[in-house]
């Protein structure tokens, strides 16, 4: 009988021979050992394979979520749609200090799942531009003519309604919020101005305008509209979905649970205006707050869940602001120069040929200070050190451990496991000039402070003059840019006590391409309950974990008048 032998193709020991006849001696033992190792192979490979399709196609969602995220990011700054009658409008007026401006929001129908947020956007018009407008001077000007405020936020609310479609205006919600300006007025002028609006404007406007829609918030209220309004923009109260998100375990308020919940960490905020300066941040539940600084408020739809209750320690330093401070430290050289001279007999800074050396002016910039009919002469020498040494009691620090700018008491912050956004002076300290908005970095940050303070005013103004700054940097912003960096740099690090190697501060004007304001924290807390037909009220219930801000359906007025309900202890 023949036979077949296969040797050439294989090693020795693989050595192996095949009869026509006796087939079964193929499974000899060789034989078996390479098919038992090619089965393994294959197992092997099968599952390396399975693993590798599961993962790209759990990547690939992962990516098409980010993807949908930055998607909606640049569809907000698309022009509105005011043709579609499913989208939604609201209206917040800013009675500021020195101006007002109005908003318009706008956020299409809930889509019912109670898993996703109401999409609340800034309104732009037909030219992809937001819908805003601002007036001069602050609505505090008419303290003493409280029947001619109606007609000088006319022209804010003329806007608005323009750009609301016609159809829409009775079930647009108006909120009038005035803050500082009026803050600092007597409660009879307070009243007299807030009367006139609620009386004259639902006679020309038909917009949705209730008693509670206007009114002076506290600088409590208005720091927890700018935290809710930054966290919104960030996703902060939506679900975790990549394993690489930061989280914080949290302890509920008033839950009946003493199980911590595992949800997304919320960013804290720094805010520094013209007047006054504003810190926030989320606490747990565990830190001892005192009332007065601490707001504890439901995002959530439904009152009695708990799962999204904020505890945010809020406090506002009136004086602490870029332009308030520079008044504080003028003041404070005008006294001491005034005693000095008369009790030492000298004349520094009484001519422009004696100045008072500025260290926190530019190099060899002259200004002056102007006060009871005198003028003290300044010369800037740019020293940015001295300048942070000089300013630092104007901190009013105290000996006390966890207190803050006027020995106000601050819990303690997690460094390592934080973030924070910087607005406004914080902002235009680190980008106007210097040109290093963003990711803040404490020494970089110094050594240009230090060299533009050192840099002679004439280079600086040749500087200006050939556009090298940003646009909107002015002279004024070039002459105390020495000080406000060194103000900002010493409220945040020896006032709040952010250590100089803290990596999680970004300063900012925008995120995402907008504008954060605190109307529009505003507006989102203030309609995350939304009037219902006869009860008044439209709840889906919320299940799995509902983000809230969402649960709320828009059914339009005249349903019953509208309910405002406000968060616990927060006012």
């Amino acid at each position: 009988m023949g036979r077949i032998g296969i040797s050439c193709l294989f090693p020795a020991s693989w050595h192996f021979s095949i009869s026509p006849v006796g087939c079964p001696r193929i499974l000899n033992t060789n034989l078996r050992q390479i098919i038992v190792i090619s089965v393994l192979a294959a197992a092997v490979s099968l599952l390396y394979f399975s693993v590798v399709i599961i993962r790209n196609k759990y990547g690939r969602l992962t990516r098409d979520k980010k993807f949908q995220r930055y998607l909606a990011r640049v569809t907000d700054i698309e022009a509105t749609d005011t043709n579609n009658p499913s989208v939604n409008y609201g209206i917040v007026v800013d009675c500021g200090s020195s101006g007002s401006r109005v908003f318009v929001y706008c956020w299409p129908r809930h889509n019912g799942n109670p898993r996703d947020l109401l999409d609340i956007r800034q309104m732009r018009d037909k030219n992809r531009k937001p819908v805003v407008m601002k007036i001069k001077p602050g609505i505090s000007e008419f303290a003493t003519s409280p029947e001619k405020v109606s007609d000088y936020i006319s022209p804010l609310l003329n806007f608005a309604a323009e750009h609301v479609p016609r159809a829409k205006h009775k079930e647009t919600p108006l909120y009038i919020l005035c803050t500082a300006g009026m803050r600092i007025l007597p409660e009879s002028q307070q009243k007299a101005i807030l009367e006139d609006l609620l009386t004259d404007i639902p006679v020309h406007f038909d917009f949705l305008f209730s008693d509670s829609h206007a009114e002076v918030i506290s600088g409590k209220q208005e720091g927890v509209y700018a935290w809710i309004g930054i966290n919104f923009v960030l996703g902060r109260f939506e679900h975790i979905e990549d394993d690489d998100e930061a989280v914080v375990e949290v302890n509920i308020p008033g839950s009946e649970s003493s199980e911590a919940i595992v949800r997304k960490r919320t960013a804290g905020i720094l805010d520094m205006g013209g007047v006054s300066t504003q810190i926030a941040y989320e606490v747990p539940k565990t830190e001892e707050v005192a009332k007065n600084l601490l707001a504890e408020f439901n995002l959530g739809c439904d009152v009695h869940q708990t799962e999204h209750v904020y505890r945010v320690y809020v406090a506002t330093f009136l004086g602490f602001g870029g332009n308030a401070a520079r008044q504080r430290y003028e003041d404070r050289i005008f006294a001491n120069t005034i005693q000095k001279n008369r009790l030492l007999g000298k004349q520094t800074g009484l001519t422009p040929d004696m100045p008072y050396l500025d260290p926190c002016l530019p190099l060899d910039i002259k200004d002056e200070i102007q006060q009871n009919g005198q003028t003290i002469y300044l010369r800037g020498t740019g020293d940015f050190d001295l300048c942070r040494e000089t300013i630092q009691p104007f901190m009013n620090k105290t000996n006390e451990t966890q207190t803050s700018l006027n020995g106000v008491y601050q819990p303690p912050i997690h460094f390592q496991n934080s973030e924070f956004y910087g607005f406004s002076e914080f902002y235009y300290c680190t980008e106007d000039v210097l040109r290093m908005g963003g990711d803040y970095n404490a020494a970089k940050f110094t050594k240009a402070a230090k060299d533009y303070c050192a840099t002679k005013w004439s280079i600086l103004r040749e500087r200006f003059d050939r556009g090298l700054y940003a646009s909107h940097a002015d002279l004024h912003r070039l002459k105390y840019q020495c000080f406000k960096s060194a103000w900002m740099f010493e409220v945040f690090h020896r006032g709040f006590s952010f250590p100089v190697n803290y990596k999680s501060l970004k300063t900012a004007l925008q995120v995402y391409d907008k504008e954060v304001q605190w109307t529009l924290g505003a507006i989102l807390y203030r309609t995350r309950f939304l009037p219902l037909r006869k009860t008044g009220m439209l709840i889906i219930p919320c299940s799995g974990g509902c983000p809230k801000l969402c649960c709320a359906v828009w059914q339009p007025p005249p349903y019953g008048a509208t309910k405002h309900l406000q968060g616990a202890g927060w006012n």
